[in-house]
């Protein structure tokens, strides 16, 4: 018996662009770079058949081959020998990874409400817990500073959950968005948990409870999510079924990446120092400077949980940072960077809130006595911190309004399927550059027009989960970022 390996060698080969360099083309079932002129057995590298696959296969092209050089060409297929994949198996029509088209969809389709339904629960439980007592008896309810952040926490968990529910594309997006809020969460639940057990059971109350119980409900729907097989799953993959949704930057992107991390790591660091500044002045001129708010001036429960915090945020930016396609890290990054912008505007409405004598253990009869006036405002180390959740929040913006640029070069045509055309039919090109012309002896020279932007009229290809013959019509969606054809006709 032949093996997959065997098969993607033999398979038939279609160059698209060539440059100096390298050619970039497409076998059977996947897209691959190949060293120019060199014999087309064994692709360098290789990925899906599908419009995530394009991309990554167009950003590494672009990265590896000479600026200015690159060019469309026709078609020249190797010949076939025994064991070629026919195209209609292309890993469109088949799946990826060997598994059926079918049963994947049917997996998603009956995993996908689970994970809507439980980050629904989990939603419902933290709005309730937002009223009984939290801790001591207090609800978050009446206190604005801590009420604040956990409904950002829930809005957060709310747009996760409608992703999912609406499948396609953004079932994965929904996906990456929970997972990056949950990591960074778990440490500031077990924070407000290390308190209740550092000071005693006694102290949590019914809404601590229902707060972590959400938490867990929505973590537990975020990774049924993320677990759940799709289409144009993110990331480069192997023919052989291989994934690896995390890759190497280089070029303009590996600076980008540099800045996200170190900014990450940042706010990570800057978020463990006093933020709440205190002056204090008694009617004889006497004053004090006091700071509260460090994370290590606090039971080891509480530590353990702020360190928590500080651990995921590092993790979770920098695996945003390496993520592909990279606005599907851009969601991971939005996911983790949301606790962070909350813990931000909590620390702001505290220090907008007038002090009392009893945060110093003092009476407000004895304040009267010394005549005692109290200033509040913020530290240094919470405006470092500001400066680097506000470098996290625009790369976040980066990322989703470039998710197809790469190395400054636009992704070229994706050879997909026609919306309205055989399921499984070859695009047609325009007349004068057939991309993927089937047409043999075909003429091999370039065109002197390097790839644009398409124009008016231009194709648009749904995406890969769009064309899944196990998905019901009303099970799909449109695209989140439209990949192009060149139009039929120039003229």
């Amino acid at each position: 018996m032949q093996s997959r390996e065997d098969r993607i060698v033999r398979d038939n080969v279609t160059i698209a662009y060539r440059g100096a360099k390298y050619e970039l083309g497409r076998g059977s079932t996947f897209f691959g770079i190949w060293a120019a002129g060199a014999s087309r057995s064994q692709p360098l590298e290789w990925w899906p058949d599908t419009p995530e696959g394009w991309a990554a296969a167009w950003s590494r092209f672009t990265e590896i081959e000479t600026p200015g050089t690159i060019s469309p060409v026709g078609r020249r297929a190797v010949p076939a020998g025994p064991g070629t994949v026919p195209a209609a198996e292309s890993a469109f029509a088949g799946g990826q990874g060997g598994i059926p088209a079918g049963p994947r969809a049917a997996a998603a389709r009956a995993g996908r409400p689970i994970a809507a339904g439980l980050l629904a629960a989990g939603v419902v439980l933290g709005l309730i817990g937002l009223f009984p007592g939290y801790l001591a008896g207090d609800s978050l309810a009446n206190q604005p500073p801590d009420l604040v952040p956990h409904v950002i926490y829930l809005a957060g968990w709310t747009a996760s959950a409608v992703l999912i529910a609406l499948g396609g594309t953004r079932l994965r997006l929904g996906a990456l968005l929970g997972a990056g809020l949950s990591l960074v969460t778990f440490g500031l639940y077990f924070a407000d948990a290390g308190t209740a057990i550092a000071g005693g059971l006694h102290l949590a109350d019914a809404g601590l409870v229902l707060g972590i119980a959400g938490w867990l409900a929505c973590a537990a729907g975020s990774a049924v999510a993320a677990l759940l097989p799709a289409a144009g799953r993110p990331g480069p993959s192997r023919p052989d079924g291989i994934r690896h949704p995390l890759g190497r930057p280089r070029g303009a992107q590996a600076g980008a990446a540099i800045l996200l991390v170190l900014a990450g790591l940042g706010a990570a660091i800057a978020f463990a120092p006093a933020w709440d500044s205190y002056t204090l002045r008694t009617a004889t001129g006497l004053s004090q400077y006091l700071t509260a708010g460090n994370a290590f001036d606090n039971p080891g429960p509480v530590i353990a949980g702020d360190v928590a915090v500080m651990v995921a945020l590092g993790a979770v930016v920098i695996a945003a940072a390496l993520w592909r396609p990279v606005r599907h890290g851009a969601l991971l990054l939005i996911g983790g960077t949301i606790p962070m912008i909350a813990q931000a505007i909590s620390a702001l409405i505290q220090a907008s809130e007038a002090a009392t004598p009893q945060q110093f253990g003092l009476s407000p009869a004895q304040a009267q006595r010394l005549g005692l006036t109290i200033s509040s405002g913020l530290t240094p180390w919470f405006w470092i911190y500001g400066a680097f959740v506000l470098v996290l929040v625009v790369s976040c913006a980066w990322m989703l309004l470039t998710p197809r640029e790469f190395a400054g070069v636009p992704a070229g045509p994706y050879p997909g399927t026609q919306p309205g055309d055989d399921l499984w039919r070859t695009a047609q090109p325009e007349p004068g550059n057939d991309l993927w012309s089937t047409a043999a002896g075909a003429d091999d020279e370039a065109p002197d027009a390097a790839p644009t932007d398409p124009g008016a009229g231009a194709w648009h290809v749904p995406p890969a989960d769009a064309f899944d013959p196990g998905t019901p019509a009303d099970d799909r969606s449109e695209p989140a970022a439209a990949v192009h054809l060149p139009p039929r006709s120039a003229e």
